[in-house]
């Protein structure tokens, strides 16, 4: 969704200059409108978007989760499903090897003090965290039904701003799969492979269980 102003161009003027930087660089009328529409959780003939998840394993096993938002799920489903197959996947139970969870990240104004935050975070039962930026923001994980409560209370607390509040997809450590991510031999870089899924208009965001190596291989 749009940011603070909404997705009015004459009432946001962060969208408008966005739209006006969107057009200069040349960017198509019906992807910009179609993006404004996304930003509205509306497709561009007006309809409610719905969530939507959709499951695949691409080569050499690796599990991926992709969020979309659509007017049409089949159409989506389908579009997708043509992707990952031309990619030399396939459609397929995939969530099994991730973990749900939330993710809320907070920021402060002044250096955090590991010790003394610490206490604050176990009282809240939270997964995991960690500290990032320079030691002014904390990136935490919780259980997918505690994420609000977690980001009011240490918000409130510890005097934090909350940057963003939300659910997403970790895949579980001992299930990682090493890929090769560069172009040794014409080979297509994985996250190249991932980007293509990503340019899918309905797509949102993919998680995978991918560890990328950037090493060139070597013959011996």
């Amino acid at each position: 969704m749009w940011p603070e102003g909404g997705g009015d161009p004459n009432t946001n003027s962060e969208l408008s200059t966005i739209l006006a930087q969107a057009k200069k660089a040349g960017i198509p009328k019906d992807i910009i409108e179609r993006a404004v529409a996304k930003g509205k959780g509306l497709s561009t003939s007006g309809e409610p978007l719905q969530s939507m998840i959709v499951e695949a394993i691409l080569p050499p096993s690796v599990a991926i989760i992709i969020e979309c938002q659509t007017d049409n799920k089949r159409r989506t489903r389908e579009n997708i499903r043509y992707i990952v197959k031309q990619l030399g996947g396939t459609l397929g139970p995939a969530a099994h090897l991730f973990e749900r969870r939330g993710h809320v990240v907070l920021d402060s104004d002044v250096l955090l003090e590991e010790v003394d935050v610490m206490a604050k975070i176990f009282e809240t039962k939270a997964v995991d965290y960690d500290f990032t930026e320079g030691e002014r923001s904390l990136s935490i994980y919780t259980e997918p039904e505690q994420t609000t409560s977690v980001a009011q209370t240490l918000s409130k607390s510890l005097d934090l701003t909350i940057r963003s509040s939300n659910m997403t997809w970790i895949p579980r450590e001992e299930l990682l799969v090493k890929v090769d991510n560069t172009e040794d031999e014409g080979l297509v870089p994985f996250s190249d492979i991932i980007s293509q899924i990503e340019a899918e208009s309905d797509v949102q965001v993919v998680y995978h269980n991918a560890v990328l190596d950037t090493q060139p291989s070597t013959m011996i």
